[in-house]
This record gives C-alpha cells, structure tokens and sequence, in this order.
C-alpha cells in the first residue's frame, strides 16, 4: 500500500487537451463493465493523471487509484483516532491528493509522505457537513459545506492546499432556513477559470457564484423543486456561458418536474427544461467533451439518461443505478456507486 498515493504525486488534471467540437452523435446505448466490486458506497471519484488513473473514496475510510492501462487496484482504509471517516468529495493538484469527511468533525486529508495521508483542516461543530471540494489551479482551491451560522461553509487555501482557512459569513449570502447542499455526486460545485459556480437545494435552490476564486460572492435563485430532500444536485458548465442542473427529491425519485433546468449566461438565470420527459431524480449530470453544449449525461439511482439537444429531449439508456462519474473523453466513463466503480462505453 505505500505506493497507493503516488496519485498525488504523479497525476496531472485531466482536462482542456483536445478542444474540437464534434458533430451530434446520437447515443444509442451504453456498455457497462464493472471494474471494482466491494463494501463500500463510493460517491465520488475523479479521472486523473491524463487518463491513466481513476481515484474514489468513498464510507468506511476507504479510498482506492484504479490503473486503466494494468487493469489493477490498490485500496486503503484509514481511521482517525476511534472514528472510521466517510468521504464524499475528493480533489486533485497536480502534486497532492485532497479528501475530505462529512460530518462532525470535518477531516480534511492531504498527501502526506508516500502511502501517507495527513489531517490539514479540522472543524468541529455539530452542524458540519462538507460536500464537495475543487480546485481552480495547483494553489488555490475550495471546499463548501452546509451551513453552521447562516451562510455557507466555505473554506479556501491558497497555498496548495497545506492550509485552509474558512470564508466569514459577512463575505458571503445569507442562506434561508433549510438551505443546504448535497453531498451526492462531488459536482453541485463547477470551477471553470477564476469563476465558481456552487448549487444549493432544500428551502431554496440558488447559485452561489464568485467571478475572482472566491473573493466575492454573488447569489442568483432559480426555479428549481425545493423541500426537505429536493434542489439541485448537480451542475455541469461546458463552457462560462452554458450550464446544466439536475436533481429532484430523493425521497420521490420517479417525479421529474422542476428538476432539469439550463442557463446560458452564465448562471445568472436559469430555464426549466423537460418536465415530465421520463428522466427522473438524477445526483450527477456531465457534458459529453467536445459536443457543442448540447449532449448531455445524468445519471443516478433511475438509471442513465443521455440528451443530444441540450436537454429538452431525453433518452434512458440503462436503469443501473450510479452516484456520480466522470467522462475520459467523448464516448467512455467512470462511475460510481454503491459497493461498485464501472466503466461506461457509450455508442
């Protein structure tokens, strides 16, 4: 196990290597090969080191790299002190690993010496849940939780991630009673540049948006489902422009009203699209690379879903159900789920 995180040291971010645009495809179905099976719920996981590696973590302390060339695994299992952490959101530099817990206390773990894994921020309140984690470069990343007095729980480092520090609600908006955010997927948080775009569900679903790596903060509402275990799960931006929110309730995971909607200015208003178009509840949505803004994958305990025209039109590919994935390139996937990681082929 002392080589398993050399994915820190080894990994580059997959992504901006080839461009092109590409003309609609069409995808008629989709080819699932499991890859690892065991006792764990995995919903995140992340494409790394130009495509070599596919990372998890996931409940139980486990985390694991997948060698896509090899075909092989190394999983790990930790504990802190006499708990067993859950991770449900992990990031990447091009040097260190990132993971980081929900629940009281947050554990956030960074690369530490070869197979190593070290706690750089720790937050104890009763009220802590952290859901997801980027980073905008190699220095400068983010990690947003629920909140814990009135506002989000936002944390910052800006020096590679050996330190965080947590955003002042006087820098940030006021979150309504019951607001929140889901730790479904790793993806109700969109870097792109120095812009970051981060959904909200519960009592009201809104973009939290920050044009300067979280400097300032804005707050656009959209007319998304809200309740108790309703709002947005997950966005995608395929460029600053165009974006793409999923969601529903998960307690009413067949409804498919106000829970698919689109923008194409940049967060800043949002369209309810496809009601009632067959997709239903979904935690993770992807644009397909290099397909113009308009294929789109959204996934989740319905199934798969592919759109080939920006959303308004639905097609299920598979009712296997997932928690999140991550594309490779224009036709193949990695997803997650519970106590399984699958490679998805798309034709």
């Amino acid at each position: 196990m002392k080589n398993l995180l050399c994915i820190a040291v080894i990994f580059t971010v997959l992504a901006g290597c080839n461009k092109k645009e590409s003309p609609v495809h069409k995808f008629k179905e989709v080819v699932i090969t499991p890859i690892f099976t065991d006792t764990v719920s995995i919903r995140t996981l992340e494409i790394m080191n130009n495509g070599n590696n596919v990372a998890f973590a996931g409940d139980r302390g486990m985390y694991g790299l997948y060698d896509i060339k090899k075909d092989t695994w190394r999983t790990k299992q930790i504990t802190y002190d006499s708990i067993t952490p859950e991770f449900r959101a992990i990031a990447h530099t091009i040097n260190d690993f990132f993971m980081i817990t929900v629940a009281n206390p947050a554990l956030l773990y960074k690369t530490g010496n070869p197979g190593e894994m070290n706690v750089v921020y720790k937050e104890e309140n009763e009220k802590v849940f952290y859901d997801s984690m980027k980073f905008w470069n190699n220095e400068e990343g983010i990690a947003v939780g629920d909140a814990t007095d009135g506002c989000a729980s936002i944390i910052i480092t800006r020096d590679g991630g050996s330190n965080w520090t947590k955003v002042t609600c006087d820098k940030l908006p006021e979150l309504k009673d019951g607001e929140a955010f889901f730790a479904a997927s790793n993806t109700n948080i969109v870097v792109l540049g120095d812009e970051t775009w981060i959904a909200s569900g519960g009592s009201r679903c809104a973009i939290l948006y920050s044009p300067d790596k979280g400097v300032s903060w804005q707050l656009f509402n959209t007319p998304f489902i809200t309740g108790e275990s309703a709002g947005i799960f997950s966005i995608d931006f395929y460029d600053r422009f165009n974006g793409f929110a999923v969601g529903g309730d998960f307690l009413k995971i067949e409804d498919d009203v106000n829970n698919k909607a689109i923008t194409s200015d940049g967060g800043k208003t949002w369209t309810i699209v496809a009601d009632n178009g067959g997709v239903g509840y979904k935690s993770c949505v992807q644009y397909v690379p290099n397909r113009n803004a308009n294929e789109i994958v959204a996934l989740g305990r319905t199934g798969i879903s592919y759109t080939h025209d920006a959303g308004k039109t639905w097609k299920k590919l598979s009712d296997e159900s997932f928690y999140t994935f991550r594309f490779l390139n224009d036709s193949v996937a990695y997803a997650a789920g519970n106590n399984k990681v699958a490679k998805l082929e798309f034709k």
